[in-house]
């Protein structure tokens, strides 16, 4: 928050994204690099034009916030570094355009091996507090997350009780989902009726 704060080229734009997007590395578990999905990410950010997420993003790996991949695939997101700032022996390289000085930064020590599979790095099972931060994080309740948690937990985090889980905040977007839907129901009324009713008797 020093850093941003000293850094007069940020917009708030800026900063609303730069702390949307270590939200997620948060719930990474400050792994890099995370996929990112730029609906999501823009509506968290309240960032509503594309051209300026796009802008901010270009403009943080500029000046050496975040690397930033993109995918240029609607079916994968983005991939996303972020830097660790609390090694000032480390020395970085200036890149930015007015020579400013640039804090050290150097890759999280906790950065997992890249030629796993993706879905490696989502931690099957998850930790308890990181599902209900994950539930929290988009809008549902705490006790929607213990549901989730201890259901899967339960049956060995199989989808349908046979395929083992491959990405567990894809499974809890859904059960969500389902969740909201079930919700949305109405309850059925039924015709209540007695046994000796006389059906010979008008309406």
């Amino acid at each position: 928050m020093d850093k941003l704060s000293a850094d007069e080229r940020l917009t708030p734009h800026h900063v609303s994204l730069y702390i949307t997007l270590f939200q997620f590395w948060n719930l990474n578990h400050f792994r890099n690099p995370f996929s990112i999905s730029r609906g999501e990410v823009m509506n968290i950010s309240k960032i509503g034009s594309v051209n300026t997420y796009v802008k901010c993003l270009k403009d943080l790996h500029a000046w050496n916030y975040i690397r930033y991949e993109p995918s240029y695939n609607p079916q994968r997101g983005s991939k996303v570094h972020l830097y660790r700032f609390d090694n000032a022996d480390d020395k970085a390289h200036n890149t930015s355009s007015d020579k400013a000085a640039v804090q050290a930064v150097r890759p999280s020590i906790n950065i997992v091996n890249n030629t796993k599979p993706e879905n490696k790095e989502r931690d099957i099972p998850p930790p308890h507090e990181s599902v209900i931060d994950f539930f929290l994080l988009k809008k549902s309740g705490k006790v929607e997350a213990q549901k989730f948690f201890h259901h899967f937990q339960s049956n060995g985090w199989r989808v349908g009780g046979r395929t083992p889980m491959r990405d567990w905040q894809a499974a809890a977007e859904k059960w969500m989902l389902n969740t909201s839907n079930f919700n949305n129901h109405e309850p059925r009324t039924h015709l209540n009726t007695n046994t000796d009713k006389n059906y010979s008797e008008p309406l």
